[in-house]
């Protein structure tokens, strides 16, 4: 069901890689509800997905551009705006990536060129992402800017790896630099700590389906799915949500306020 929340609304959504990822079915949903936006992401990460199928069923352009570089984010910005007639109202920051995930190389045992790359495209990225549109004055006031996050990065999770880092770094960027968006432009910056998900990335962390499956028996109302975060990401990309800025917002069922559920007490008692 669509209420027309962003009518009228434009902006850029980064990440989108295919039918499984949260940047994906937020796009659908942005284009549901009434808004206009610019597709991006990597060039190698393009040629890995769909995204032209999911640029035509939207009526969007792609804009390829490496989130690490300035340059690129620079052209990125400026054409979005040339196309869509003026600046924007919201920006989705769905990136992601740790070589040392990938290649199996435990967190004690870094090789820390990958560890450097990971942190630049999962974590500084963002606040590049965030400084390109400040000093462009890109955003409407009142606009808002999402970056998806996860909860290892205030607590353990130890196949999480180097990426739990990142995130925490992501979550300080949003605090940080969403004080002086919000004071000076009237932009709001947040995260959603998301419920662990089976998107491509998602699933190449190990035991992730092991997982997956004790966060759905440990939430009260089950795990968020993509589906139910792009649903999310629309609520705060909209005018219903002009005061909140600079939050960590858990999005996981009720898992990060859960010590024990009775299900994970019944298994372990049999």
């Amino acid at each position: 069901m669509a209420y027309n929340l962003l009518k009228g609304k434009k902006g850029i959504i980064f990440g989108a890689l295919d039918e499984n990822s949260i940047a994906w079915k937020t796009a659908e949903r942005v284009h549901e509800e009434g808004g206009t936006f610019v597709l991006t992401n990597a060039p190698i990460a393009m040629r890995m997905g769909q995204i032209n199928a999911l640029a035509e069923k939207t009526g969007s352009q792609i804009i390829p551009a490496d989130a690490t570089s300035e340059e690129d984010l620079q052209k990125l910005v400026d054409q979005s705006m040339e196309i869509l007639g003026g600046k924007l109202d919201f920006v989705l920051h769905s990136i992601g990536m740790s070589i040392n995930v990938r290649k199996g190389r435990h967190y004690t045992d870094q090789k820390y060129d990958w560890t450097e790359k990971g942190w630049d495209v999962s974590a500084l990225s963002f606040h590049k992402v965030l400084q390109t549109l400040y000093k462009a004055d890109a955003l409407n006031p009142w606009g808002s800017i999402v970056a998806l996050t996860y909860m290892a990065a205030q607590r353990t999770f130890p196949d999480y790896n180097d990426m739990a880092d990142n995130k925490a770094y992501l979550e300080s960027i949003a605090r940080s630099f969403g004080y002086f968006f919000g004071k000076e432009k009237k932009v709001r910056v947040n995260t959603i700590s998301q419920s662990p998900t089976p998107t491509t990335a998602g699933q190449g962390v190990k035991g992730f389906d092991g997982f997956i499956s004790y966060a759905e028996k440990m939430s009260p109302l089950g795990n968020a799915t993509a589906q139910d975060c792009a649903d999310y990401t629309v609520s705060l990309f909209s005018d219903l949500t002009r005061k909140v800025t600079m939050q960590n917002l858990f999005h996981d069922g009720g898992f990060s306020s859960t010590g024990v559920s009775q299900e994970i007490i019944d298994e372990f008692s049999e």
